[in-house]
């Protein structure tokens, strides 16, 4: 148990803006605790989001312009825009159009390209539309907000369990040592948790599914052009997985789905 306290402890060092100015042990149990609570740690952010944009809709004076901004800026805020850089970084590895070796060298390098630019407009342009036509629909989909971190994070996870790692150093190396058997069957018990609250939804059949197919093409993407995951593609992955998902909650909004 102790174990699962200091990873509470280092998730909200490595994936929050709180600080704990604490040492915290991170030997192989904690690791390995670490990756059984990334969907615990989903479904907190996706309740915080999802609380704050049924108040801010029901309870705010502002627009819904104002609503949908103040709902686009929480998770940046909330996280320090911690895998934007890894979705940069991303961009400009894979439209290098590079072998394996000069993609990887990419990723390590501290400055912007061209790509790195562009992708990160369109992935905070699209969320901000994909967020404004969800407000402006109204509260209906407040609890559909919940799975986006809820999945988002849960895809982090798998990665680390189940796809290889492109480097023997770095952030997912790291925790990758805190694979284990019994991670299948935790991450199951919060599916089928999930399952029970949201099973007579449609949209959580369809997010499942295409969190899913996504997950698939993630990992042989990754093998393929990187060869295996890095700290980098873990971040830019989460984010095109938040993107994905906000917009078929978009997409539901005009299609009566949910």
């Amino acid at each position: 148990m102790k174990s699962y306290l200091y990873a509470a402890g280092i998730l909200v060092q490595f994936f929050t803006v709180f600080p704990l100015h604490r040492t915290l042990p991170m030997e192989q149990a904690e690791r390995r605790a670490v990756l059984h609570l990334l969907p615990l740690l989903g479904l907190i952010k996706g309740t915080i989001y999802a609380g704050a944009f049924w108040v801010l809709l029901e309870w705010s004076p502002f627009s819904t312009l104002s609503i949908a901004f103040l709902v686009w800026l929480l998770p940046i805020v909330l996280t320090g825009g911690l895998h934007l850089d890894g979705w940069m970084d991303w961009a400009d590895a894979h439209f290098s159009f590079r072998d394996k070796e000069k993609r990887l060298a990419i990723l390590k390098d501290p400055h912007m390209g061209a790509f790195g630019v562009l992708a990160l407009i369109v992935l905070l342009a699209s969320k901000f539309l994909f967020i404004y036509e969800t407000v402006h629909a109204g509260s209906r989909h407040t609890s559909t907000i919940v799975l986006i971190p809820f999945f988002a994070q849960t895809l982090t996870g798998l990665l680390l369990q189940y796809a290889p790692s492109a480097k023997q150093e770095g952030l997912a190396a790291f925790f990758q040592k805190g694979r284990s058997g019994s991670l299948p069957a935790i991450y199951s018990i919060f599916f089928v948790m999930m399952m029970s609250v949201y099973a007579l939804h449609l949209l959580f059949w369809i997010m499942a599914g295409v969190f899913f197919l996504y997950f698939i093409w993630v990992k042989a993407t990754a093998a393929k052009e990187f060869g295996g995951i890095t700290g980098d593609l873990l971040g830019a992955s989460q984010e095109g997985a938040e993107l994905l998902l906000w917009m078929i909650v978009w997409l539901s909004v005009f299609f009566g789905t949910g």
